[in-house]
């Protein structure tokens, strides 16, 4: 175990440790309570109607009655074990991971991506504002989800700045290398498109990371389970395996090597970094998956089905609001 970012981990002897608990307001207290701030902050989420509700979102494939195909909820305890892994290795608050991780996707849409591309049409055309998964999980944290107190009075969720900041800056879907933490605390409300700015801390980095590990080979996974992919689509996988000296790749395997890579080639001077290989042939992988499944004429129906969906509760809801 290297434990070489120790140094600069989410601790006490942080220099911007008293930025990274602060709430938004004081939080009630609990006699005898034995949880870290960020310990805290992960069962508020783990006991949330919003985490409750990630067992029926959809995380590519929408397959309510198999068990085996991989659901929100599922994907976000992959990225918590991959960030557990992570941090643990380099010395990183894994209490702080494991809050992030298990929140990051609390503000995404019903139907995956394609349910956000129709409410980010909905939003742009009757609120004027863009609608973005990473930011509305800010939202749902601050505004909108509940907890009750030691008098059964509720408040909102009211987590740390660090988990909150964690939440909106997750964004992996730009391809980079050598991730480094932002250094300066902003209003979060500066956030105005996914990625514009890096985590305030390593541990929201190693999150963002491990989000792009935890999915890009369990879609795989589940597109084979499904025969939504067949034997041409594995022979063009494969031949992408064996041009990285890999005869196989399957899920655990995959997720292996980029762990082990990540943790070998980062370092506090270079930042979060894979090889360049571990890089191109993920890239390589995530445009398989682009070209193969996300943007499949297989899933046509699909998109319209969640298209149709949601504009008929939109409709019906904006009656109602209207009368």
């Amino acid at each position: 175990m290297s434990l070489k970012f120790t140094e600069v981990a989410a601790n006490s002897f942080n220099p911007n440790w008293s930025q990274m608990i602060e709430r938004i307001k004081p939080i009630y207290t609990k006699e005898n309570d034995i949880r870290t701030d960020f310990e805290r902050d992960y069962t508020r989420i783990l006991h949330s109607l919003a985490y409750r509700r990630l067992k029926h979102k959809t995380q590519v494939f929408f397959n309510t009655h198999n068990d085996h195909i991989c659901t929100r909820i599922e994907h976000v305890n992959h990225v918590e074990s991959v960030s557990y892994t992570i941090a643990k290795h380099l010395g990183l608050n894994v209490e702080l991971t494991r809050a992030i991780s298990t929140a990051h996707d609390l503000g995404h849409a019903p139907f995956g991506h394609d349910g956000e591309s129709v409410i980010k049409k909905l939003s742009s055309e009757y609120l004027k504002e863009e609608f973005w998964h990473e930011k509305n999980g800010l939202h749902f944290v601050d505004d909108v989800e509940m907890l009750e107190d030691n008098n059964r009075c509720k408040h909102n969720m009211n987590l740390t700045y660090a988990v909150r900041d964690g939440i909106i800056s997750h964004c992996g879907e730009v391809d980079e290398n050598s991730i480094f933490p932002r250094k300066e605390q902003i209003d979060l409300v500066l956030f105005e498109k996914p990625g514009i700015y890096q985590p305030f801390t390593w541990e929201g980095c190693v999150v963002k990371v491990s989000d792009k590990i935890s999915y890009i080979g369990r879609d795989i996974e589940d597109a084979i389970r499904l025969k939504f992919i067949g034997d041409k689509e594995l022979k063009v996988f494969y031949e992408i395996a064996k041009k990285y000296n890999h005869e196989t790749l399957n899920t655990t395997r995959l997720m292996h090597e980029l762990i082990i890579d990540l943790c070998e080639n980062s370092s506090i001077e270079n930042g979060l970094k894979f090889s360049q290989d571990s890089l191109h042939m993920m890239d390589e992988i995530k445009d398989f998956n682009y070209q193969y499944i996300y943007r499949s004429e297989r899933f046509k129906y699909f998109k319209k089905f969640s298209s149709l969906v949601l504009n008929s509760i939109f409709e019906e809801l904006l009656c109602i609001y209207d009368g």
